[in-house]
């Protein structure tokens, strides 16, 4: 690497209540509160499963209240232990399922869902199922703030199956992944109507006992966690999507402006025919997620590099500009927008353009890349460290996954990939401070309190957003909630 730029940057601080910043969500929950508290004492928790595992939920649930120890001794920092749902409790709330708040699959039902041959209709009626009960629990005096899905082993191992085994495409750069059926996106969009939002659980999560066969296992990267780890994501996750209260954001710097974060990423709808585009647009203000759907997407030779006419993303950048503004009652000094595919000229001038209509002088247009071939070592046993970055002649190349010494240890299954960040010739910041920021986005994920995330939370949001509209029916009501999507 003789020749290139190179550093290591710090850990990114998050900030939580009473102004307190800490670079680790969960010592920062602990020690502080979220940075939003829920205006309530109670979120309350509805479930929809089978008999045992909504036993399981409320098991869970309540060991949650006395807390769990942490798993290892050796990293502490990395498994820490659950400090309970008492006084001063992580949250500043508490939990509750209450009576009348759970809805149970019949034995009967799972059992023919799982001998349905046809993998689409198995996930249908899987969705089915749920949607029934869940809709139980929205006209009922019972009325959960979110809710719990707590998937049977049974019933994953035939919905996850049809997505595994049903032999879908995946195009390089299509967020929709395969069109084989998805269970998680299918059920995402029926459930957008409700008054609140819901978490997939798996049994495993719940009951550790519980065995998921490991063909599902590889094929979802999943490992599972410990008990401690394991409450301090899924409370996190469903304080946030309960109370709609952000429990952290990235720490602002010093005379940084008021920017405005898109995420673009594409998908196929449900025949896998047309290309579609959808965009995740975060309010760094408050961290508050907003959902865009955009137009249709063309692409290269191939069905390779997606993107937008010149149109479509002048309009789309547009009507992401006035949604801020409606916000905040102001538009953004600053816009970076963030894309898994290169930005064409056409596209970029449809981006550029609705920017200058608005006066917007700071904008970053960022191409972020996945998989890069190069490899950077280091000395030793380790992988190289987070947040390593090279600068590759106005390039960059920067390592969100690798060693933390604040956890003593790498805590990844393989070896690390960097992230290529390629800046459009239009971009205002340089390639450091991209990558800085980039970095420091890779924090914002509520679904977990882990500091090793790859992907910033605009491309994952567009990502996740892409899976569940590619099943909502055109002139369905899109829902702009992010906690809908995640």
């Amino acid at each position: 690497m003789t020749g290139f730029k190179g550093k290591i940057f710090d850990e990114p601080l998050l900030e939580f209540g009473d102004k307190h910043s800490h670079a680790d969500p969960r010592l920062g929950l602990r020690e502080a509160g979220p940075l939003q508290t829920h205006l309530g004492e109670v979120i309350k928790v509805g479930v929809v499963g089978s008999s045992k595992t909504v036993e399981d939920a409320k098991a869970f649930m309540a060991a949650a209240t006395e807390g769990f120890d942490g798993a290892s001794e050796k990293h502490p920092n990395l498994h820490p232990d659950f400090p309970g749902l008492q006084n001063q409790n992580p949250f500043r709330c508490n939990f509750e399922i209450e009576e009348g708040g759970t809805e149970t699959l019949p034995k009967s039902l799972m059992d023919k869902i799982s001998k349905e041959p046809d993998h689409a209709r198995a996930v249908e009626m899987a969705v089915d199922a749920v949607c029934e009960r869940l809709q139980v629990l929205e006209d009922s005096g019972n009325r959960p703030d979110v809710a719990m899905i707590a998937l049977p082993v049974q019933l994953i191992e035939r919905v996850w199956g049809a997505k595994v085994e049903a032999r879908g495409t995946r195009e390089k750069d299509d967020s929709g992944g395969s069109d084989a059926p998805n269970f998680r996106g299918l059920l995402k969009a029926r459930a957008m109507d409700l008054s609140f939002a819901i978490q997939i659980v798996w049994e495993d999560v719940l009951d550790e006992k519980a065995k998921i066969p490991r063909k599902i296992k590889e094929s979802s990267d999943r490992k599972i966690q410990d008990v401690a780890s394991r409450t301090w994501n899924l409370l996190t996750t469903l304080y946030y999507k309960g109370s709609g209260r952000v429990p952290w954001r990235r720490l602002p710097q010093d005379g940084e402006y008021k920017a405005c974060f898109i995420g673009i990423s594409f998908y196929r709808d449900v025949e896998g025919q047309q290309l579609w585009t959808s965009a995740a647009q975060m309010f760094d203000e408050r961290g508050k997620g907003f959902i865009l759907k955009g137009g249709r997407a063309q692409t290269e030779t191939r069905g390779r590099h997606p993107y937008m006419t010149q149109e479509d993303a002048y309009e789309l950048v547009k009507n992401v500009l006035e949604a801020y503004r409606a916000h905040h009652k102001h538009y953004p000094a600053r816009v970076i927008i963030m894309k898994t595919s290169r930005f064409r000229d056409e596209e970029a001038d449809g981006f550029l353009e609705a920017l200058d209509e608005q006066g917007t002088e700071l904008r970053d247009l960022v191409w972020v890349q996945e998989h890069y071939a190069a490899k950077i070592l280091r000395d030793g046993d380790y992988p190289v460290l987070r947040g390593t970055f090279i600068d590759l002649d106005g390039k960059g190349l920067l390592y969100t996954n690798g060693s933390i010494p604040y956890y003593g240890t790498y805590p990844g299954l393989y070896v690390p990939n960097p992230l290529f960040l390629c800046p459009h010739k239009s971009s205002e910041s340089t390639i450091a401070e991209i990558a800085r920021e980039v970095f420091s986005l890779t924090k914002i994920n509520w679904n977990s309190t882990q500091m090793n995330q790859k992907l910033p939370i605009p491309i994952r949001a567009s990502r996740k957003v892409g899976e569940v509209l590619k099943y909502l029916p055109e002139g369905q009501t899109v829902s702009s909630d992010y906690r809908k999507y995640i």
